[in-house]
């Protein structure tokens, strides 16, 4: 007790002389003075902190320009719209092929419950931030720091609209930096509803049920939904509005469009639920919309796979999507100041400006009209498709270029075909190949090969016509040429002097080679053939005569070569084809618009004087099957056919004066068409393939491809009758032994020199050496060779071939010939096949050159009819004898077989004329 007392007193001595006050104090003073130390040093870190923090954020910027509102806005709404193709007559055809479809929509077209649903999945602050969320930011960057599991993210719908505009997806400090400054700044700038449209717009979708790649909202309702964005419902956008935070995971379509199944479906689908518990937590929708919402069975709202535009048109998407690559490319280099030829001279240039080319053409949703008529399209590919006469298929070896290993592999006979109207250039149809997917290659309009006697009319005749050199009427002496350059017929045969005329109908080798020879100095490649747009000419082309029968070096496409011949009706001028019609923007600005350029290449004269030689072609020459075939009677067709060394092309071009066609056949290795036996021959093929090809475009249109007028014949043309030895006016003689005939001229090259090829003894009439050596016959052992094989013989086998030396009707001239033209016929390894046609065609000949020998000589008015009542007999037993159907496999093994193949010297494919005798059975068979 007393300690205690102690203890209290001395407590109260000390606290009375205020020494526990001092030491209290002092303790209290020293602990606020450290907390106010590291309160001061805490601001001061915070200061340095945000300074270091603002300084960095600075620095990450620094590279970042202050963008006006005009390039803001030029930027943000620059979308990567797909453009799109149409047929003829505004027909939509299909998308141009790119990396992502989208289709841009205005805000007031989207569903209501779409807006809200991205918004309270997105970004439920975005009617009131002011392009950042800082708190979200933090939380984000707390998230990264601490690398934890749950990254909710910090993006507004701004930012993420910035990041796929104006930045890249690039994940860095860097670009985040930029993304807060640049969204602070477009929410000063623009509207929350200009944002929100913007966003949707651009923001991806994954696939639609096509298997493509899709972005904006308006692609996306009607890729997966089929229907557009303003008429989805609560569920429907629910899922749509969940889609962009993982768009390959939550599209219900796999990479090839088709539907995922159950286990595919099933994150998407619970994606949607959680899109529907947001809704539903900030008001969005009630409790009941929400309820029924979750139990709507989503998943038969996807629509079925949808089959691709350019699986549906490949050749015609891939030819157009090409062309106006093309266009685009030329339209941009000239914005910069570089033109066309520029282009084509400087092949980095070109690639450069083609980059740029396509690169808008997938992004600037350009609408991009054709020329190609949908409805014969569709008929050509039918054809196309099921035509049964191609051939057999060859089996080749080829070499793999992933494995480097040579390999077997099937090679069908492929067709090019293509239509084009006259008078534009329009390309309205064509036939690519027989599938795309046994062929990529566009073999209308990419492949160039060899055109055979379809270049004669182009090369051969038709520029001698313009110089004067020849006239349809003038004789041509198919006999053995001189000089190294010795070519053969079919038939391997010579065929006399015959007209120019007969020459083409029947396509002779030779006939043509003569003409040309005479020409050739003048040089028609340059003069004529590049006006009329074949652009693989080489230089050596221009020099070898092999190229009027067609032995270009580099070929030319069935495009170039049927475009060529709407020259002839087009009285002479050549209008390059084309499929591009125009090309404007999504507003309908028009860019580019085609403009007929004619080009003069003949006179219309000599135009029309070569269209009505080819008209022989179709009624009595080489392609006479074809008025039987045709469905449509009377249309006045015009044409050439064509064949290439070893049979390897076989080809048809026609026209009328609407429309020309043109066909092609042939392997892509280019292995021999003449391998059937029990099939139509190669020309029959190709022809019937052209007929098949026309009736079905005659079908469609009937105005288009079957005029009822003729071509129309111009001013400047005649009729005039001609010595039918040399092509000069009548002589006395020539009419005794009549020998004349009539045909079409140009007033221009009317003869006006008198016959001086016969000479008469008194006894008889017999060719005049002076005439045989003006005329460079004077090489011939035997002047039989000049008589024609075919037609009135023997009116020409009265003629004397010297003074005093006259054959008899039953002459040795023709075992003569025959013996001259066996001995060439070793010397020929191309030469394959007899010549029926000439045998079967000449009967309509005989007769109309019989009638025009009357119109010319009334006093032998009974003799010449006597005569033509005893041909009439003759070709009515033969037409008896020719009417029996005739049987492929017996007209083959009549046929030596062809030699083992050669590689083919100048040219490289010399023209072989068809077999129109074969046709002629071929008509009756029908």
């Amino acid at each position: 007790m007393k300690k205690k007392q102690r203890l209290h007193e001395k407590i109260k001595s000390k606290w009375g002389d205020g020494k526990i006050q001092r030491s209290f104090r002092i303790t209290y003073d020293v602990i606020w003075n450290i907390i106010l130390f590291f309160i001061i040093i805490g601001f001061i870190g915070l200061f340095f902190g945000i300074g270091i923090g603002a300084g960095y954020f600075a620095s990450l910027v620094k590279d970042e320009p202050v963008r006006s509102y005009e390039s803001m806005k030029k930027e943000i709404y620059d979308y990567e719209e797909t453009s799109k193709m149409y047929f003829a007559n505004n027909v939509y055809m299909g998308d141009v092929r790119s990396d992502i479809h989208r289709e841009e929509i205005a805000l007031k077209n989207i569903s209501e419950h779409l807006i809200n649903a991205v918004i309270a999945t997105e970004d439920e602050y975005f009617e009131e931030h002011k392009g950042v969320v800082p708190k979200a930011i933090i939380r984000a960057i707390v998230q990264e720091a601490l690398n934890l599991e749950t990254k909710t993210g910090g993006s507004t719908l701004t930012q993420q609209l910035i990041k796929n505009q104006l930045l890249t997806n690039e994940v860095s400090f860097e670009r985040k930096a930029k993304e807060i400054l640049l969204a602070m700044r477009l929410e000063n700038f623009f509207e929350k509803d200009q944002i929100l449209e913007a966003y949707l717009n651009v923001i991806p979708y994954g696939r639609n049920s096509s298997g493509r790649n899709i972005a904006g909202i308006e692609t996306a309702a009607q890729g997966v939904f089929g229907i557009p964005a303003k008429k989805l419902n609560i569920p429907q956008a629910a899922y749509l509005a969940g889609i962009p935070q993982n768009p390959y995971l939550f599209t219900p379509y796999a990479l090839g469009g088709e539907l995922k199944d159950k286990k595919g479906l099933k994150p998407g689908i619970n994606r949607m639920k959680i899109v529907l518990k947001r809704m539903h937590d900030l008001g969005y929708i009630s409790d009941k919309e929400y309820k029924k919402a979750l139990k709507y069975d989503i998943k038969k709202d996807f629509i079925k796979t949808k089959e691709r535009s350019r699986e549906r048109y490949p050749y015609v998407i891939k030819e157009v999507q090409k062309r106006a690559t093309d266009i685009l490319t030329v339209l941009l280099a000239e914005e910069d100041g570089y033109s066309e030829e520029d282009l084509k001279e400087n092949i980095e240039l070109k690639e450069k400006y083609k980059i740029l080319a396509e690169r808008d053409l997938k992004m600037k949703g350009y609408k991009i009209h054709s020329t190609i008529d949908k409805d014969i399209y569709d008929a050509f590919q039918k054809v196309a498709k099921n035509y049964p006469h191609y051939g057999p298929d060859v089996t080749v070896q080829a070499k793999n270029k992933e494995s480097g290993k040579t390999e077997s592999r099937v090679d069908p006979v492929q067709p090019g075909a293509i239509l084009i109207e006259n008078v534009t250039g329009k390309v309205i149809a064509f036939v690519g190949g027989r599938g795309f997917d046994i062929d990529e290659y566009n073999y209308a309009t990419e492949v160039p090969r060899q055109n055979g006697s379809t270049m004669k009319p182009l090369l051969g005749y038709a520029p001698a016509i313009e110089q004067g050199v020849i006239q349809p009427g003038t004789p041509v002496a198919d006999i053995p040429l001189r000089g190294s350059y010795n070519p053969s017929n079919y038939s391997n045969i010579y065929y006399g002097l015959v007209s120019a005329r007969e020459a083409l109908a029947h396509s002779y080798n030779v006939s043509a080679v003569q003409v040309y020879q005479k020409i050739l100095p003048t040089n028609p490649v340059e003069k004529y053939l590049k006006k009329m747009g074949f652009s693989r000419i080489s230089k050596a082309d221009e020099s070898i005569e092999s190229i009027v029968l067609g032995g270009l070096t580099n070929g030319a496409t069935v495009e170039e070569n049927t475009s060529a011949f709407t020259t002839f009706s087009n009285q002479g001028q050549y209008k390059k084809s084309y499929i591009i019609e125009k090309i404007t923007t999504k507003d309908g600005k028009v860019i580019y618009e085609h403009k007929v350029d004619p080009v003069k290449v003949f006179s219309p004269q000599t135009a029309y004087l070569t269209y009505d030689m080819m008209r022989d072609v179709v009624r009595s020459g080489t392609a006479a099957a074809i008025p039987s075939l045709l469905h449509q009677p009377g249309v006045d067709w015009a044409g050439k056919t064509g064949t290439t060394n070893d049979y390897m092309d076989a080809w048809f071009v026609g026209t009328n004066p609407n429309v020309t066609m043109g066909t092609w056949l042939g392997y892509k290795s280019r292995k021999s068409l003449n391998n059937c036996p029990s099939c139509y021959s190669y020309s029959q093929r190709n022809i019937r393939f052209w007929t098949a090809l026309v009736n079905e475009a005659t079908k469609i249109n009937p105005e288009l491809m079957a005029p009822k007028e003729r071509m129309k014949q111009p001013e400047g043309i005649t009729h005039r009758s001609i010595c039918a030895i040399s092509g000069m006016l009548p002589s006395k003689l020539c009419s005794k032994a009549g020998l004349t005939r009539s045909d079409l001229f140009n007033v221009k090259y009317v003869p006006t020199k008198v016959d001086d090829s016969l000479l008469s003894d008194g006894k008889g009439y017999y060719f005049n050496p002076q005439w045989i050596k003006r005329m460079n016959y004077d090489h011939l052992d035997d002047l039989s060779l000049l008589f024609p094989r075919k037609g009135n013989r023997e009116l020409w086998e009265r003629i004397g071939l010297t003074k005093g030396k006259y054959l008899n009707n039953e002459t040795d001239s023709d075992k003569k010939s025959t013996d001259h033209n066996d001995s060439t016929d070793k010397k020929r390894s191309e030469s394959k096949n007899t010549n029926e046609e000439h045998q079967q065609s000449n009967e309509n000949e005989k007769t109309n050159k019989k009638t025009e020998n009357e119109k010319q000589q009334p006093n032998k008015k009974k003799k010449i009819n006597k005569e033509e009542k005893e041909n009439k007999s003759k070709e009515s037993k033969g037409d008896k004898k020719k009417s029996e159907p005739a049987k492929p496999k017996d007209e083959e093994k009549e046929k030596p077989k062809p030699p083992k193949e050669e590689k083919p010297k100048q040219p490289k494919e010399e023209d072989r004329d068809e077999n129109a005798g074969k046709d002629k059975q071929d008509n009756q068979q029908d």
